[in-house]
């Protein structure tokens, strides 16, 4: 397993709730990580991007503001914490790496591995 998404579950508007990807194997520590997201019958949307030091953010404009991604280097582990959720945020969270930066940040096709996904639910 090269990334493995936890966290997500059945929350209320208005709620917070914290994501985590834990890299190994393949995903060497330094890799920079996404996150995306995919809605029933929706295109995946990139949501957030962290480059490998952990210094340099990226977010996708619905979620700006509201959303935080952090990186927990020594547990080689990203967190996404989103706040203030509305149902609209409802989807299947990944989360991706890439080695390098060059090329657009929004685009799936620029990472090379992806985690399972874990569902979030956030209801009105």
């Amino acid at each position: 397993v090269q990334l493995q998404a936890s966290g997500g579950g059945l929350v209320q508007a208005g709620d917070s709730l914290t994501l985590s990807c834990a890299a190994s194997g393949r995903v060497a520590s330094g890799d920079n990580i996404g996150w995306f997201r995919q809605a029933p019958g929706k295109e995946r949307e990139f949501v957030a991007l962290i480059g490998g030091r952990g210094i340099t953010t990226w977010y996708g404009d619905s979620v700006k503001s509201r959303f935080i991604i952090l990186r927990d280097s020594a547990k080689n582990t990203v967190l996404l914490r989103m706040y203030n959720l509305t149902p609209e945020d409802s989807a299947v969270y990944y989360c991706a790496s890439r080695r390098y930066l060059s090329g657009s940040y929004y685009s799936a096709d620029e990472y090379e591995y992806w985690g399972q996904g874990t569902q979030v639910t956030v209801s009105s």
